[in-house]
């Protein structure tokens, strides 16, 4: 079956390693199934991928890919979870410590087909495209869980979002302007700035500036280059939910303002399938859409992380099968 995989991992030079080719069907074990994959969105763990991170070359070959839309194996449209749970694991799926996303222990959703649990199967409701629903279930259900479940922040207050134009920042925009916060962003471009406000942001502003007011939270996934202007953003007893972090992991963390402030610093990480059944419901209902920037062939995948890579992005980059 076709597939976009990386067979051994570059740091340095991430698209060089990247290979779009046959590889072999998935195997199924015990309680799963397997999917045919009608579309599936880019995310920046699958560059991470690329380069080694959290992927050592002893677990390579492996097909790229944490989330997915398709068929299963009786033809009913689904939507996949990408958080894999340990055996006999009960609750929240993103608290176990032996959890782990398509892509890390199990081949990932850029193929064919895909060998998945049943338990991480939904259905696709018929509102939705396959390409919609794959943006779902990493970017998409990461910003829900920052919003709706992390933060603690209620309609109507004020959520700075930093770096607007990326798959979780877009979702945060769309969700949280749809459930009545008031939203900020930044962004490194006048065009990255004026499609946030398209998509329903308040307020866009140059990264770094200062603001008319400080906000209630921010919604961090940068990291290091945006981490001191988030802290500095924030009313006291403010809230910074972080999910990730793009340009590096070790900003200073200015503990005075933390304390004296009594700022909160709040994890994040992707969600439960509760939540992306949530999710999935809430955009049925309201009529809320992923933002899609592009949708390539699987076999363009190269074009797709090279747009990623270089931060063209102004919402998600779909593949479809």
């Amino acid at each position: 079956m076709r597939a976009v995989f990386v067979s051994t991992p570059s740091p340095d030079d991430p698209l060089s390693v990247l290979e779009v080719g046959d590889r072999p069907e998935p195997e199924v074990p015990d309680g799963w199934t397997t999917v045919q994959v009608e579309a599936v969105s880019l995310n920046h763990h699958d560059l991470f991928s690329l380069r080694g991170v959290g992927l050592p070359q002893e677990r390579m070959p492996m097909i790229l890919g944490t989330d997915a839309a398709g068929l299963d194996e009786d033809g009913n449209e689904v939507v996949v979870h990408g958080v894999v749970a340990s055996p006999g694991w009960t609750g929240d799926e993103t608290l176990d410590p032996k959890r782990t996303l398509f892509s890390e222990l199990y081949q990932g959703t850029m193929a064919e087909r895909v060998a998945v649990p049943r338990r991480n199967l939904l259905p696709k409701p018929a509102e939705l495209s396959f390409a919609e629903a794959a943006c779902l279930p990493t970017a998409w259900l990461t910003a829900y869980r920052m919003l709706f479940v992390r933060s603690g922040l209620r309609p109507g207050q004020t959520v700075l979002v930093q770096g607007a134009s990326g798959g979780v920042a877009t979702a945060l925009v769309v969700l949280g302007r749809a459930a009545g916060y008031r939203v900020w962003v930044t962004g490194r471009s006048e065009e990255k700035r004026a499609a946030a406000l398209e998509l329903g942001a308040d307020q866009a502003f140059e990264t770094g500036a200062r603001l008319p007011e400080r906000v209630d939270g921010v919604m961090e996934t940068v990291g290091k280059a945006t981490w001191s202007h988030s802290v500095r953003s924030l009313r006291p007893g403010g809230v910074i939910v972080t999910s990730g972090a793009t340009t590096g992991y070790d900003p200073g963390a200015e503990l005075n303002r933390v304390f004296f402030t009594q700022l909160s610093v709040v994890g994040s990480t992707m969600g439960t399938r509760d939540e992306l059944e949530s999710l999935v419901r809430m955009c049925a209902v309201t009529g809320v859409r992923p933002v899609i920037d592009v949708e390539l062939p699987l076999e363009e995948a190269c074009e797709g992380f090279s747009r990623m890579l270089e931060g063209r992005t102004a919402g998600k980059i779909v593949f479809t099968l």
